[in-house]
């Protein structure tokens, strides 16, 4: 799955699918786009992360207290 870097526009090819949608996990595992060459996989802040689409992350990702508030 790739998901975009808000600030910098570059693709991020997630490493790690569970880890994503764990509303307690603040970091994911993935891979940055960029050049040719396949890059080192490197820890990245889910809140730095949107869909190429443009749309933020499911609420329920990244916030393990959502419930609470509903």
């Amino acid at each position: 799955m790739f998901l975009q870097n808000k600030q910098t526009g570059v693709l991020v090819e997630v490493e790690d699918t569970v880890a994503l949608i764990n509303p307690a996990t603040e970091k994911i595992v993935g891979r940055v786009q960029s050049g040719e060459e396949e890059q080192d996989p490197e820890e990245v802040s889910k809140q730095e992360l949107i869909f190429p689409s443009g749309e933020a992350l499911p609420r329920c990702w990244v916030d393990a207290e959502y419930q609470a508030s509903l």
